[in-house]
C-alpha cells in the first residue's frame, strides 16, 4: 500500500512548461530554451524545485479604438469580380511554351490579363430575332454597351424638334430610340388652329383632365391666338413608353407663316421667287415626308369640308418620293415598282364636331363625300378605322354605310359651363340637376379613348423593303427628308407655280 501511495504522489507533481507562444513548431527549441526561460521568468509563479502548481497570468492586449484603427489600417486590396469565359473545345487546350512545356495556370492567366482582351466584369446581352450580333466572333462586347442594353428606355417629358423652323434636320431625337422593330409612327396634318397639337398630346401621353400647360405638344397660347399666329413650327417629335412615335407638324398653307415671312423681311431660298410659293412648297414637303415615313397620317379639320385640302393631299401624294429599292443594281418593270410602293393609312379626323354631325344621315353623307373625293387616291383611306365598331351608334347596323372611310368625329372638349347650359331649361335653371345633360354623342374623354385604341391597333406595314428598327427609321427618315428637299419633281412643281 505504501508503494502505491508514493506512485500516486509522484503523478500529482506539476511539470513546468513554457508558454505556447514561445514554442518553435518548425525547429527544435533547444537553442532558444535558456533565453526564453530567463526572459520570461517574471511571468511564471511557483516553486523552483518544481513542487506546486504553475499559474499563468492573463495576457493584456493593447489595441486602438475601432475608428482610429480604420483610419490607420491600409486599404484592403480590391477583389476583382468573377469573369465567366466560354471557350470552344479546340481552344480549351492549355497553351504551351516554345520548349513544349505547358504554362502554369497562374502564368497563363497573367498573360491574358496583360493583353487586355478580356472584360473586367461579366457582360450580358439581349438580341432580337433577325438582328445581327452586336459583336464579332473575334472580339468582345464593351461592358458599358452591354449594360446599356439592359437599362429601361429614357422617358420623354416633352417634344423635341425633328425639323426646325428653317426646314433643317435635327439629330437630338436619336438619343431616345432603341434597337427594336416594334414601332408605330403617327403623323398629323391640318390647317391652322384645328387642334393638331391637342389631339397628338391626348393620343400620346396626356389625358383631358391634365393641365394643358403640361401637354407634351405645346398648345396655342392665348397671346398667340389673339394675334392669329401659329404655335408649332417645323416638325416636333415625341415617342411614348409604348414605343409609338408621334410627329406634330406646322399648319399647312398657313397665313401666319406667310405674314411672318413678309413682315420680317426673311430672305427666301434662291429657288423661290414669291413668299406664298415658298409657304405652299413647305407644306407639300412636310406632307410628302409624312406619306413616306409614317404608318398613320391623321388629317385634322374643324369643319366639313374644304375641297382645296383634298386637292392638296392628292398633290402631295403625286410628289411623294418613291420607296427606295432594296438594291441599286436590280432593275425591274414599272408594274413591280408600283406594287412595292408604300402608302400610309389616312385617317380623317373631324375635330370640334357639333351635335348634328353625329346624326346618322349627316354621317352617311360625310362618308360618301370623302369617298368620292379620294376615289383615285392610293392612300389607305378606308377599311382600317370604323366608328361603328366603337359602339358609338348602337342602333345602326354594320351595313348602314355603303362605303365607310377612315372618318372619326371628336366633339368639343367638355367644360363646366357647357355642362350647366345643357342641363338648364328655358328659364336658365337646371331641370334635372342629378342627371347628365343630353349631348347627342359620348363624352370627349370617351371619344378620345376610342380613337386612341383604333389608332394604336392599326397594322404596321414595312416602310421600306427591309425591317427597320427605331434607330434605322431615324436614319431612313433623315435620308427621305434630304431627298424631299432636293426632289426634282418638287422643284419643277414650284417653277410651274411661278
Amino acid at each position: 500500500n505504501r508503494k502505491s501511495i508514493d506512485q500516486a504522489e509522484s503523478c500529482l507533481t506539476p511539470v513546468t512548461a513554457s508558454p505556447i507562444w514561445n514554442l518553435n513548431l518548425s525547429e527544435p527549441g533547444r537553442e532558444r530554451e535558456p533565453i526564453l526561460r530567463d526572459r520570461d521568468q517574471d511571468r511564471w509563479d511557483g516553486n523552483e524545485d518544481g513542487c506546486g502548481y504553475t499559474i499563468q497570468k492573463t495576457p493584456i492586449i493593447l489595441s486602438k479604438p475601432a475608428n482610429e484603427r480604420a483610419k490607420s489600417a491600409p486599404a484592403p486590396a480590391t477583389i476583382e469580380k468573377p469573369i465567366v469565359l466560354m471557350k470552344a473545345r479546340e481552344d480549351s487546350k492549355p497553351a504551351s511554351t516554345a520548349e513544349g512545356t505547358a504554362l502554369p495556370p497562374t502564368a497563363a492567366m497573367a498573360k491574358v490579363e496583360k493583353e487586355g482582351q478580356r472584360p473586367t466584369q461579366p457582360v450580358y446581352q439581349i438580341q432580337n430575332r433577325g438582328m445581327g450580333s452586336a459583336a464579332s466572333s473575334a472580339g468582345n462586347v464593351d461592358p458599358v454597351v452591354g449594360q446599356a442594353k439592359l437599362m429601361p428606355p429614357q422617358k420623354m417629358k416633352h417634344c423635341i424638334k425633328l425639323v426646325d423652323e428653317y426646314m433643317n434636320w435635327c439629330d437630338s431625337a436619336i438619343e431616345y430610340l432603341l434597337d427594336q422593330t416594334d414601332v408605330l409612327v403617327v403623323g398629323v396634318l391640318g390647317l391652322q388652329g384645328t387642334g393638331k397639337s391637342t389631339i397628338m398630346s391626348l393620343l400620346s401621353a396626356n389625358s383631358p383632365e391634365d393641365d394643358q400647360r403640361s401637354f407634351v405638344f405645346r398648345m396655342q397660347s392665348q397671346e398667340v391666338r389673339e394675334r392669329a399666329g401659329n404655335q408649332t413650327s417645323g416638325i416636333d417629335f415625341f415617342i411614348s413608353q409604348e414605343r409609338i412615335i408621334f410627329l406634330d407638324t406646322q399648319p399647312i398653307l398657313s397665313p401666319a407663316i406667310l405674314d411672318h415671312l413678309i413682315n420680317n423681311d426673311r430672305k427666301l431660298p434662291p429657288e423661290y421667287n414669291l413668299p406664298h410659293t415658298y409657304v405652299e412648297m413647305q407644306s407639300l414637303q412636310i406632307a410628302a415626308f409624312l406619306f413616306t415615313v409614317c404608318h398613320v397620317v391623321i388629317f385634322v379639320q374643324d369643319w366639313f369640308t374644304d375641297f382645296n385640302l383634298y386637292r392638296f393631299l392628292q398633290t402631295a401624294e403625286m410628289l411623294k418620293p418613291s420607296t427606295p429599292s432594296p438594291s441599286h443594281e436590280s432593275s425591274s418593270s414599272s408594274g413591280s415598282d408600283e406594287a412595292m410602293e408604300y402608302y400610309p393609312h389616312m385617317v380623317f379626323l373631324q375635330n370640334k364636331a357639333k351635335r348634328e354631325d353625329f346624326c346618322p344621315l349627316n354621317l352617311k353623307q360625310m362618308h360618301t363625300v370623302i369617298d368620292k373625293l379620294m376615289m383615285h387616291s392610293r392612300l389607305r383611306y378606308k377599311g382600317t378605322l370604323s366608328m361603328l365598331d366603337c359602339n358609338i351608334f348602337p342602333g345602326l347596323p354594320y351595313d348602314f354605310l355603303e362605303s365607310e372611310v377612315n372618318l372619326f368625329l371628336i366633339p368639343t372638349m367638355d367644360t363646366d359651363t357647357d355642362e350647366t347650359m345643357s342641363r338648364a331649361g328655358s328659364g336658365g335653371t337646371p331641370l334635372f340637376s342629378l342627371l347628365p345633360g343630353y349631348k347627342g354623342h359620348p363624352s370627349f374623354h370617351a371619344m378620345i379613348s376610342r380613337l386612341r385604341s383604333q389608332i394604336t391597333s392599326m397594322s404596321r406595314p414595312q416602310l421600306s423593303h427591309t425591317i427597320l428598327t427605331e434607330k434605322n427609321w431615324f436614319h431612313y427618315a433623315a435620308r427621305i427628308w434630304d431627298g424631299v428637299k432636293k426632289s426634282s419633281a418638287l422643284s419643277e412643281y414650284s417653277r410651274l407655280l411661278g
